[in-house]
């Protein structure tokens, strides 16, 4: 590979991962001046992952997928459970092995998987690098849209494993109003609970309707190493299973008081993977898999697509929305955690912990880039391209990078949920700072990701 080669692939690279990161920074420099708050991204997050997203997924899947292309998105399936398991016992044995903080396994387990990548392609190819991956007859155009719907796919995934972890949870993309307080699973954000309860009021014991579904006594809230990120016990010795008033909207109320408090439980935690996300996704799925949907939703007007011209061209639009708003609203949750956390005090408190921080960034950017691009380039070789992994080299390339990349901006709220302190809360908020701002050395993971997928070729 010629040097010269390599140096223009290189700053390329650089050049779109400094695109995302001054999204990020519009984000902050809004919430700086005044324009926007953390109430107005709470607000902005929420109908992002309640409309914009949906109907991302839907359109992005539903014009990818088909017959031809549906063992595609079977291996991201497997890929995905793949990459969580790992980081999942990565963080598991850095809590129990190294004493780091226990929520050191959700900065491992999530990273950006909607938003970061999904601008991070599109600046890709405004730089042009990706030329480099076109086969035959292949587009640009046509690779940036297949490229998008493995990463959705992937975050599908993270987003449905992420209420496996423990109890629902908010985050800075996915957080609901203070008026979601009293509604049924259904009409609460696909990551929530209540915000009295990450505030504390719903804490009170014995449970109410705004108790957390595995919340305990004050005097039963002692945390060990045997402790997930969220608060559930890996090895409990005997589990506990509180009484919510809150039901599924498809059980009588006369049946639901029929059911045991742990028969109770599970029915609500399998009813939270019913989240708007996923409920597009599979949409998506339908549509794509059913050739005459497909043609009338995805089709020109003239060979049938009846819907395409008015109903998905306003999907389209709504979900391109997706891309960058969540980025802005990163921005201004860094920024005002980064605000708060200097009027809190005492600062050597709030110090960021060196080693938890170099074992994240050095995993999320370093160690997983390694392997994610070794294994997917080991097995293309070995299988060729009409093996496993088939002959799309955008779905090698968006395989290598889907592991990678900055945590994910709902570590905080996984840390609120876990009955941590303010002083751990304002450390990650630290943390996820640093990740963002370093996050252009991600260029070095492009260009081995990319140079990988053309050796494969």
């Amino acid at each position: 590979m010629p040097m010269s080669g390599l140096l223009s692939s290189f700053v390329a690279a650089v050049q779109a991962s400094l695109s995302v990161l001054l999204v990020i920074s519009y984000g902050g420099i809004a919430a700086k001046l005044g324009l926007l708050d953390s109430s107005n991204g709470k607000a902005i997050s929420k109908i992002c992952v309640k409309m914009f997203l949906p109907a991302l997924l839907l359109i992005q899947i539903g014009t990818e997928l088909h017959l031809g292309s549906a063992h595609r998105y079977l291996i991201i399936l497997l890929w995905a459970f793949i990459c969580h398991l790992i980081s999942f016992l990565i963080g598991i044995f850095a809590h129990v092995v190294f004493g780091l903080p226990d929520w050191v396994t959700a900065a491992i387990m999530f990273n950006n998987t909607t938003s970061y990548p999904l601008l991070l392609i599109q600046s890709l190819n405004e730089t042009g690098i990706l030329v480099n991956l076109i086969v035959g007859d292949d587009t640009t155009r046509a690779m940036i849209g297949r490229a998008k719907s493995y990463f959705l796919v992937f975050a599908t995934v993270s987003s449905c494993l992420t209420f496996a972890v423990g109890p629902r949870l908010i985050d800075s993309e996915h957080a609901p109003d203070d008026s979601d307080d009293d509604k049924t699973l259904d009409e609460e954000d696909d990551m929530g609970v209540n915000e009295r309860d990450l505030e504390g009021e719903g804490s009170a014991w014995p449970p109410t309707e705004q108790t957390r579904l595995l919340d305990s006594p004050p005097h039963e809230r002692q945390r060990s190493r045997h402790e997930s990120v969220v608060g559930i016990t890996f090895f409990p010795s005997k589990p506990k299973f509180t009484t919510v008033k809150r039901r599924p909207v498809y059980i009588p109320h006369p049946h639901w008081a029929d059911l045991s408090p742990r028969i109770r439980w599970w029915l609500l935690f399998f009813y939270d993977f019913l989240n708007a996300p996923l409920l597009g996704a599979v949409l998506g799925v339908i549509i794509g898999l059913t050739p005459p949907l497909h043609r009338a939703f995805f089709d020109s007007t003239y060979n049938g697509g009846i819907f395409t011209a008015w109903l998905t061209e306003s999907w389209k639009n709504i979900g391109s929305l997706f891309v960058p708003l969540p980025l802005i609203v990163a921005g201004i949750s860094l920024y005002t955690s980064y605000q708060e956390g200097k009027q809190g005090g005492d600062q050597s408190s709030t110090a960021i912990p060196r080693a938890t921080t170099a074992f994240i960034l050095v995993v999320r950017f370093v160690i997983w880039p390694i392997f994610s691009i070794g294994v997917i380039y080991a097995i293309v070789q070995h299988s060729g391209r009409n093996g496993f992994l088939g002959d799309d080299p955008m779905l090698w390339f968006a395989m290598m990078l889907m592991p990678t990349g900055p945590p994910a901006m709902k570590l905080i709220t996984m840390v609120q949920v876990s009955d941590a302190g303010v002083d751990d809360e304002r450390r990650i908020a630290k943390i996820l700072t640093i990740s963002y701002i370093i996050s252009p050395i991600l260029a070095v993971t492009v260009v081995g990701a990319l140079k990988a997928s053309q050796a494969a070729i």
